[in-house]
């Protein structure tokens, strides 16, 4: 059974840098997407980043807010972790951040994994 154990999740100020964690309990190599999702209050989970097996990393647009430049998806993989480094912090960013983990076979998918989650407030 794969778990995913999401870590580093606390209040925050505006403008502030926040770096949460996800331990795998297996290596990175099983996956080809590890990704981080939040979940704001309202119906609807949303991606932030994800980063394939390649180490390419993607990152999703927020409304009028790129999160490319001011969250960075990296991994280490002999410590089976994915990180998200978080910057220049806004009140918006509120959420439950989950770690995702996607196993995918040409085009069909064979697995995915979450962990329970890790809150991060940002609030001045």
């Amino acid at each position: 059974q794969v778990q995913l154990v999401e870590s580093g999740g606390r209040l925050v100020q505006p403008g502030d840098s926040l770096t949460i964690s996800c331990a795998a309990s297996t290596s990175l190599s099983n996956f080809t997407h590890m990704g981080w999702y939040r979940h704001a209050p309202g119906p609807q989970r949303e991606l932030v980043a994800d980063i394939l097996l390649d180490g390419t990393a993607n990152y999703a647009d927020s409304g009028r807010d790129s999160l490319k430049g001011r969250f960075t998806i990296s991994r280490d993989v002999v410590k089976n972790t994915v990180y998200l480094q978080m910057t220049m912090m806004k009140p918006e960013d509120t959420a439950v951040y989950y770690c995702n983990a996607q196993s995918w076979w040409l085009g069909v998918k064979l697995g995915e994994y979450w962990g329970q989650g890790t809150q991060v407030t940002v609030f001045s």
